[in-house]
């Protein structure tokens, strides 16, 4: 269980959440929403206790049992003794400690059958067997197997494992602990729809208490039974589903928009009744001072109405025109030691294609981005940039973002000369006011993303690479982002499991993976762009 009690969360002058108040009982679903930046991963560190340096936490929060969590960005190198996924899955039961216990007193054991060692060994047996030792290799096997992750993988080196791969390894980790309550941030990322179906029944099948953060609607409106809205700095309750809370906050608004307008019109009448009377008789004088009490409790009562969230919409300037031929793949291949992801690439991007790359994860998408971005050397073949392009790259992981600096000072100045400028290009991405001077290290995985965004577009750049852009992101924004590329006049190479990105975007061409096939877009690729 989880209580919150008068929370207020703040990050240098910005206040996140101000007076709130929620509870997440046993048993009970929460779905915890608001737009990208609001503060719901800020406000799921500071229910943890793991809240970022800079971020100011007052009010109680209790939770009591224990806590499964799956973060927004993993741990580099997992939380198990080794660095494989498989340790990592353990830890969370605490059996890869246990596993190398037992080990170490079964040798000691073997080597002296004292009373001791054997003592020693029983304890370490017991308390293996009481966590579930004996039981864990065929439960994480059915994990695996639900969320569609190969069983090879749990013995990979975490640190190579795709953005996919490592996510499922997560979600496998938190669902093997059993923990009494689980709070989840983002927990579809990288899943494909088979994936996405078989977490949402597991997620309806436990008994304990959720807490949710999610832009996946579908499983939102599968597994919640009540919402918490995040906006403008308020947090509010609704019981339900997700498709019941639309509903309930579209009546509420409009609700509290006419409670509020015959109140104003109520206190304008009493004002101006008030202000006729004033200057005459005493008695008149008097009923003018109680009107203007009148007004008073009717303006400390007055009705909180909710700001509209309006759509988003980004822009990128126009591109200086690039060769015909912006880039050229010949032959491009990929090793990781033994394991080969990619065998022989070879196309050719015209000025103004929009080629979406598609395939499951592990495929070699990110090796292949990389490369084209210069960012990695190919174990042969060549990556050849045509006349007059200039090329942007986004990162799935967002490592052309500089955390050492702010925000702000991540954007390129030599575009955008002044800080108005620049501070303009953030506002038209989200990312306005106090938010321009935080470390990016303090923002939203959401934020992050328009952050990257928001580099490429203070840039000159006519050729982007981009990989997973609209990761975190919003609903609103995922098709804000696809919007402003599909309109954008340079030449664009993608990777996204995003089918509404995709379908605002309209890509010309397609390069299929692990078939290394390259060919005009069609409409039934977007089937393949949900498989990971």
């Amino acid at each position: 269980m989880i209580a919150g009690t008068s929370l207020t969360i703040e990050i240098g002058q910005r206040v996140l959440l101000r007076d709130a108040a929620f509870t997440v009982g046993h048993g009970e679903k929460v779905g915890l929403v608001g737009r990208n930046g609001t503060g719901k991963s800020t406000l799921i560190a500071a229910v943890l206790g793991d809240s970022a340096p800079g971020v100011r936490v007052a009010g109680s929060v209790r939770v009591r049992g224990t806590v499964g969590y799956l973060p927004q960005v993993p741990v580099p190198a997992g939380l198990g003794l080794d660095p494989i996924g498989l340790s990592h899955v353990l830890s969370a039961r605490g059996l890869d400690v246990l596993d190398e216990g037992l080990t170490k007193a079964r040798k000691a054991m073997a080597a002296d059958p004292s009373t001791e060692n054997i003592e020693v060994f029983s304890d370490f047996e017991e308390q293996f067997r009481d966590n579930g030792g004996y039981e864990a290799e065929a439960v994480v096997a059915r994990l695996a197997d639900g969320l569609g992750l190969k069983q090879d993988h749990l013995l990979d080196d975490i640190t190579g494992l795709s953005g996919g791969q490592r996510r499922r390894i997560d979600l496998i980790r938190v669902l093997f602990q059993e923990p009494e309550t689980m709070v989840l941030d983002e927990p579809t990322n990288h899943l494909d729809l088979s994936a996405k179906q078989w977490l949402m029944e597991e997620l309806e099948r436990f008994s304990g208490a959720l807490l949710l953060v999610s832009h996946d609607l579908k499983l939102l409106d599968k597994a919640i039974t009540k919402v918490l809205h995040l906006s403008d700095a308020r947090l509010h309750e609704f019981k339900g589903t997700y498709s019941s809370y639309r509903v309930q906050l579209e009546a509420d608004t409009s609700q509290r928009e006419r409670s509020a307008e015959l109140e104003g019109r109520e206190i304008k009448r009493l004002s101006t009744l008030a202000d006729s009377m004033r200057g005459s008789t005493n008695r008149r004088a008097r009923i003018a001072k109680g009107l203007d009490k009148r007004v008073e409790r009717l303006e400390g009562d007055r009705t909180e109405v909710r700001k509209v969230e309006k759509a988003s919409r980004f822009t990128l300037p126009p591109p200086v025109r690039s060769a015909e031929e912006p880039m050229r793949v010949e032959h491009l291949q990929v090793s990781y030691g033994k394991l080969r992801v990619l065998k022989d690439v070879d196309f050719g991007v015209g000025r103004g294609d929009r080629i979406a790359i598609v395939g499951r994860n592990g495929a070699g998408k990110s090796s292949l981005l990389r490369c084209l971005a210069g960012v990695q050397a190919p174990t042969s073949g060549t990556v050849s940039l045509g006349a007059n392009v200039l090329l942007g790259y986004f990162a799935q992981e967002h490592e052309q973002v500089d955390l050492e600096v702010s925000v702000l000072d991540n954007i390129d100045d030599s575009v955008l000369v002044s800080e108005t400028e620049r501070r303009a290009l953030l506002g038209s991405f989200g990312l306005s006011g106090k938010v321009a001077h935080q470390l990016p290290g303090s923002l939203s995985g959401g934020e992050r993303a328009k952050l990257g965004l928001a580099m490429l577009a203070a840039g000159t750049a006519n050729l982007l690479v981009l990989d997973e852009p609209t990761n975190n992101l919003d609903p609103s924004s995922i098709e804000a982002v696809g919007n402003m590329l599909s309109r954008w006049a340079g030449t664009i190479v993608v990777v996204s499991h995003d089918r509404t990105f995709i379908e605002a975007l309209r890509p010309t061409h397609c390069l299929q993976l692990p078939q290394e096939r390259y060919t005009h877009w069609r409409e039934e690729y977007l089937d393949e762009v949900e498989l990971k």
